[in-house]
């Protein structure tokens, strides 16, 4: 008996993973677009990706790269100026929300954690084959 390979279009697990994140990323970024009336693009822009993601259209991939590199140069100029800031005044570099004093090292790690994560899931062979058009 013969095995045939068969292409899987079933939705990867990392992928709806990442999905359920950009869902709580675009309803954070219209509370935020709301609270400040005004439009943020760099967290608006997860609402395209996402778009693209569901509908499975052939620009999703692309668009979701594009997404990426945007995060990772944010990230590389808020982490080169927290440097600068840390040489000129290393007291007054701290972070915090609602007067909890979040340590710096745990935002660093979160941040190459949720990066790694996304690029992981772009790049990964499930998502491109996902994302193929059927043809």
């Amino acid at each position: 008996m013969t095995k045939f390979s068969t292409v899987n279009n079933s939705l990867p697990r990392r992928l709806i993973i990442l999905m359920a994140f950009y869902v709580l990323l675009s309803i954070l970024a219209l509370l935020r677009s709301y609270a400040i009336q005004g439009v943020d693009l760099f967290t608006i822009g997860v609402i395209p990706v996402l778009f693209g993601l569901v509908k499975r259209t052939h620009w999703a991939s692309l668009v979701l790269k594009i997404y990426l590199a945007i995060q990772t140069l944010a990230m590389l100029a808020l982490s080169t100026t927290a440097i600068i800031a840390y040489q000129i005044t290393p007291e007054d570099v701290k972070v915090e929300f609602n007067g909890v004093s979040i340590p710096v090292p745990a935002i660093a790690l979160s941040a190459v954690l949720i990066l790694g994560y996304q690029y992981w899931v772009a790049f990964s062979q499930k998502t491109t084959q996902y994302l193929k058009p059927d043809c």
